[in-house]
């Protein structure tokens, strides 16, 4: 075999096993990090369910369907509601949540069996 033959091998070898090393690693990341892909259909679950009525912004954006700019709104209109109706809650149930744009009546559909009012 020819020297450069013999490189090439060795090139071919070496960019094998940096390959090899970055999968292992990578893997040893996400076990380590416990990171669990999310398959088609799977569920979603919560630790307790979320009261929009006092939920920050991080917990309303695990809900299906909501998302940061959702989340905002929704912190932004109850605020609003409490200046103006300070004794009242600003949800008493998921059609409530209908006032936020955006939210329409499949989004609440889909998000009740995760929310509380209290």
């Amino acid at each position: 075999m020819t020297e450069t033959g013999q490189n090439r091998i060795q090139s071919f070898a070496f960019i094998i096993s940096i390959i090899i090393a970055l999968c292992l690693s990578c893997t040893l990341v996400l076990n380590f990090t416990g990171f669990e892909p999310v398959a088609k259909g799977s569920e979603i679950r919560l630790e307790s369910l979320i009261n929009p009525n006092e939920a920050p912004l991080a917990s309303l954006t695990r809900l299906p369907g909501i998302g940061i700019a959702r989340a905002e709104a929704i912190i932004a209109y109850r605020r609003d509601f409490a200046e103006t109706n300070s004794n009242r809650k600003s949800f008493k149930s998921c059609d409530d949540l209908q006032k936020i744009n955006g939210i329409g009546p499949k989004t609440a559909q889909n998000i009740v069996q995760w929310l509380k009012f209290e």
